[in-house]
């Protein structure tokens, strides 16, 4: 085991049907990234949502709030949160409505930015709640494909091929010297790094989500 077989077996399922499906959702991604602040905002609030909790409950909730996202008073969103069955029902309606001062200009702020990691940056000191992997995912989300969404499925797949040790915990160093390696892959699979996550992603749960 190692990096030289992992790329391997991500190569092999290029030729496979999962291929169609990722191919699908990264132009699904580029879409939302050409459309309404306020849709591009639902996706941060989905975000959000994933820190510490699935991705499969953050879409199941996205789905059931939609607008509400945008409209919702704080003490109505955190209830509606709470009965949906999120762990972090307060903290994450504080986080979603504080992140609405950025809904005026966020088309202007993500323009502004010509560089997918500065931008990172920004994201992850400006909005109360996002850490590195939330901001990657947000951004790889909304057409971004050149930053690495490193959650505890992909790091499984990294130590289970023998390339990393499994850290305590992901501190912006760690995070970013594994997103090198994943950039090393990415590269010679021919791949971005956002669609090497699905990929990856579906390696370790047999699931295509976003």
């Amino acid at each position: 085991m190692g990096m030289e077989e992992l790329i391997r077996e991500v190569n092999g399922l290029r030729s496979k049907e999962v291929s169609k499906l990722i191919a699908i959702r990264m132009r699904e991604f580029e879409r939302l990234g050409k459309s309404s602040a306020e849709e591009i905002f639902k996706e941060l609030a989905f975000c959000l949502l994933t820190a510490n909790y699935s991705a499969e409950g953050g879409i199941r909730i996205q789905r059931a709030i939609g607008d509400g996202f945008i409209t919702l008073p704080k003490e109505e969103l955190e209830r509606r949160l709470r009965e949906l069955g999120h762990r972090f029902p307060k903290a994450r309606a504080e986080y979603i409505v504080e992140a609405r001062k950025l809904l005026p200009k966020l088309k202007d702020i993500l323009s502004s930015f010509k560089d997918e990691k500065s931008l990172r940056e920004w994201l992850v000191k400006n909005v109360r709640g996002l850490g590195y992997k939330e901001a990657s995912h947000f951004l790889r989300n909304i057409g971004y494909k050149n930053v690495a969404i490193i959650d505890y499925h992909i790091v499984d797949v990294l130590v289970r091929y023998g390339i990393i040790e499994k850290p305590k915990s992901l501190t912006r160093r760690k995070y970013l010297e594994i997103e090198s390696i994943l950039e090393k892959i990415a590269e010679k699979t021919g791949l971005a790094l956002g669609e090497l996550d699905l990929y990856l992603w579906y390696m370790e749960t047999g699931k295509v989500l976003k």
